[in-house]
């Protein structure tokens, strides 16, 4: 392991904003935050948004900057990664930023029913290889644990750079009934997306730019942008219940077979 991502991980620990439990306290348990972020985290009740898959953190930094009346996670497993969201935040003295270190797998442990207003993720792997289908954000699987704390009309953001994600994630979306309140397919292209001022401030959140989306723009690689919704009329029992079943089913996605 090199010295500077040592250096990034002893750093973590002097970061206030980054949480970072061990493994024995959420494997099949709660952990203490659950239920209790904006009371014992944040110290106010405010909504509270997510990014999954954060990476550096950019997007975590850029919308708490832009919405200081709501709290916002950004969680990762990388470490030395979201780093540089954590010193972002310390650095500027912003109190509405946490970083949560685990993996989406235990998302679970963290969030209580309601406790959670509005979802994003940003450019998150799209495991194109069909045997790790159900490794995507957006797999039915995960959407199932974001249903059992997304708060009543909460919504899900989609941001990405895989044309194949985004359509996955329309056709999950179709064979569950979840709305869908808008999709694009290339938001610069069309304009969705403002882009940036003359000083190259993003004039909305959609133009905001993480290090990947600059690489895949100066590659001419279209970004995608879908926002959808989770709950669903009639049937919608078991959100809420921490052993509730996966309630969201798989889609026939053809050009999975094209994959390898």
């Amino acid at each position: 392991m090199g010295k500077d991502k040592l250096r990034r991980f002893a750093e973590n620990l002097t970061f206030e904003c980054m949480v970072q439990p061990a493994f024995e306290e959420i494997f099949h348990k709660s952990y203490k935050l659950k239920g209790r972020w904006g009371a014992d985290f944040f110290g106010n009740d405010r909504p509270v948004v997510l990014e999954l898959g954060c990476g550096r953190g950019e997007y975590t930094v850029a919308l708490a900057q832009r919405d200081p009346q709501r709290n916002f996670i950004g969680i990762d497993i990388k470490g030395a990664r979201m780093w540089r969201g954590a010193k972002s935040a310390t650095e500027a003295g912003m109190r509405n930023v946490a970083f949560l270190r685990t993996r989406i797998e235990f998302i679970d442990s963290f969030f209580a029913p309601g406790e959670v207003a509005e979802i994003w993720i940003t450019f998150p792997d799209p495991q194109l290889n069909k045997n790790r289908v159900k490794k995507r954000l957006t797999a039915p699987a995960f959407l199932a644990s974001y249903a059992r704390f997304l708060a009543p009309g909460g919504v899900v953001h989609l941001k990405t750079d895989s044309r194949h994600l985004h359509d996955y994630t329309l056709a999950v979306a179709g064979c569950n009934g979840l709305a869908v309140e808008q999709a694009c397919a290339d938001i610069y292209g069309t304009g969705l997306a403002a882009g940036l001022d003359a000083s190259g401030t993003a004039r909305d959140i959609l133009s905001v730019r993480t290090a990947y989306e600059a690489q895949y723009l100066a590659k001419g690689v279209p970004i995608t942008y879908m926002r959808f919704r989770l709950d669903r009329a009639g049937d919608a029992s078991d959100i809420g219940r921490s052993d509730a079943p996966c309630i969201f089913s798989a889609p026939d996605f053809a050009p999975d077979a094209e994959l390898k």
